[in-house]
Formats: C-alpha cells, sequence, structure tokens
C-alpha cells in the first residue's frame, strides 16, 4: 500500500483501501454517494432525489467500479466504461417504468446528452465520488490509479474523462494526476437547464504515472 493510501485515512483511523468491484450490499451507499457527487448535473433528468437514488442503485453494474474502503465502510468510488458497459445506466425500458412514458421520454432525451462512448483503445472514467468527510486527503487520487491500473490490463491506450465547467476542483485533481484537457464544448443554451454550460474532454495516456 502507498504513502497516499496510508496518509488518506488521517488520524484515529485505519487505512483507506482500494479494490476493485463494488462490494455488495453496498448498492445504496454508492448510488447516494454517486447522487451527492453528480445530483446538480443529473438532477433535470432523474429527479427527485428519492425516485433518483433506488433508481441509481438498481441499475448499477459492480464490476466497472474501483472502490475506497475506510473500515469497510464505502467512502469513495470511480466507475468506469469499458467493453460496452458502464458502471450506471440502466435501459431505456426501465427509465420509462420508473418515471412514466411521457416524463420518462423527456428524461431519456436529457440522459442521451450524457452518453459518451470510448474510442478503439479508450476506457472512459465516469467520475468520481468521495464523502465529504473523506474529502482533501487523497481518495481521489487513490482511484484514479486503480482505474489507470485497469486501464493498463486491459491494455488501452488512453482513459478519456469529461467534466462540467462548475467543477474546478475535480478538473483540478484530474490535472495533478496527468490528464490534459483535448477539448472544451461550450452549451450555454443548456446552462439553464443543466446548470452548466461547457463540457471539457481530458486524456490521460495510460502507462504514464502522475506526480503526487
Amino acid at each position: 500500500m502507498g504513502l497516499d493510501a496510508l496518509d488518506a485515512a488521517g488520524p484515529g483511523a485505519g487505512p483507506v483501501t482500494v479494490q476493485r468491484g463494488l462490494p455488495a450490499g453496498a448498492e445504496q451507499r454508492a448510488a447516494e454517494l454517486y447522487w451527492e457527487a453528480f445530483g446538480r448535473k443529473l438532477g433535470p433528468a432523474l429527479n427527485p432525489p428519492g425516485k433518483a437514488v433506488p433508481f441509481i442503485a438498481a441499475h448499477l453494474h459492480p464490476d466497472r467500479a474501483v472502490c475506497a474502503l475506510l473500515d469497510g465502510r464505502l467512502v469513495g468510488l470511480a466507475g468506469y466504461q469499458h467493453g460496452g458497459r458502464a458502471f450506471t445506466g440502466g435501459p431505456a425500458l426501465a427509465v420509462l417504468r420508473a418515471y412514466g412514458h411521457l416524463r420518462g421520454l423527456h428524461r431519456l432525451l436529457l440522459l442521451a446528452l450524457f452518453e459518451r462512448r470510448p474510442a478503439p483503445g479508450q476506457l472512459v472514467m465516469d467520475g468520481i465520488a468521495v464523502s465529504p468527510d473523506m474529502r482533501g486527503r487523497g481518495v481521489g487520487s487513490l482511484l484514479i490509479e486503480e482505474v489507470v491500473a485497469v486501464a493498463t490490463e486491459q491494455e488501452c491506450r488512453e482513459i478519456r474523462l469529461d467534466v462540467i465547467d462548475t467543477n474546478p476542483r475535480a478538473r483540478a485533481l484530474y490535472e495533478r494526476r496527468g490528464f490534459t484537457a483535448v477539448r472544451t464544448e461550450r452549451t450555454p443554451y443548456l446552462r439553464r437547464l443543466l446548470g452548466f454550460g461547457a463540457v471539457t474532454t481530458m486524456h490521460r495516456p495510460v502507462g504514464t504515472r502522475a506526480g503526487a
């Protein structure tokens, strides 16, 4: 276990450990973390929270996540997309069943705006969710490096992610971990609807090691 992992826990706590795959029974906790991190972005498509969190929990692919645990408690996760499967996302029929056909169609159109398909040789990271009480302790860096390890084993040439303009803290973390911006798509017409007006795509070559 590296120094980052030991430092991440903070005084008086055990070390943070990282594992691949979502632990059995942690679906609700994972959905809560995911919603806390991305609810502002996904809210127009999945609100209200009381319906969104159970929907997310019911449509997870546990093998498409790396997780951070502290004393057995899930404190962070990073989802990724590879081989045609992502960590989150139910089929269109599930959305229609959960929200009704009329409202569900509208939500499907909004969710389509977030669709990202990896190019050949790419692994797409869906973002990082860390418990608020664990932020700033190196958990995000641990998760990113484990995703890099997954990408290396899958013989991917690069990792791709998208970060919105209202999340500068996440972008700063990605830059510290070796990601560079390759393009920015500005969508000011979506700001009122989705709460952000630009999305920056970032890449990190696989096989490189970022600084601390």
